[in-house]
């Protein structure tokens, strides 16, 4: 049985991320999201709300179930019995950082790296740029965010 993690914050989730998942669904027979908190970055939901709304996010996938993630990837991993981590690629610079952090996992322990590109109309899709265009107008949120999640936002900035 193939059982892989997709890591990240997901805060919000977008349509990019839920297109990863989707495919890397159909990849394995079991895919974790693992719900972290970016230390780099100030959050906009709670990670139990983040939990929750990717729950929701996922719940027609029969084989993704999602989780939190408190430390390293690779210790996450083997406490859920992954050995596969799953990343999306917009761009050259995703890239190089995927490149690295797969280059640290792999000494860290005996993990495989798999990067799915992004389709085309999610390349240009983050976070930061949904929670900028949230603050500004809530009502045009459709494109780069699942329907829960353009409820959510609207919730929090209204």
């Amino acid at each position: 049985m193939k059982k892989a993690v997709f890591p990240g914050s997901f805060d919000p989730l977008t349509n990019g991320h839920l297109d990863i998942i989707t495919r890397a669904a159909g990849l394995f027979d079991e895919l974790v999201v693992a719900v972290g908190k970016n230390t780099n970055k100030q959050g906009l939901f709670q990670p139990e709300e983040r939990l929750a709304l990717v729950r929701q996010a996922v719940a027609h996938l029969p084989n993704v179930t999602v989780g939190q993630i408190d430390g390293l990837t690779v210790d996450y991993m083997a406490s859920v019995g992954a050995k596969y981590i799953v990343r999306g690629l917009r761009n050259c610079k995703d890239f190089e950082y995927e490149r690295d952090i797969a280059g640290a996992n792999s000494v860290l322990d005996d993990v495989e790296t798999v990067l799915l590109f992004a389709k085309p109309e999610n390349q240009n899709i983050s976070s930061s740029m949904v929670k900028e265009i949230s603050k500004l107008s809530s009502n045009r949120l459709e494109a780069f965010v699942p329907p829960v999640i353009v409820d959510a936002l609207q919730n929090h900035f209204n």
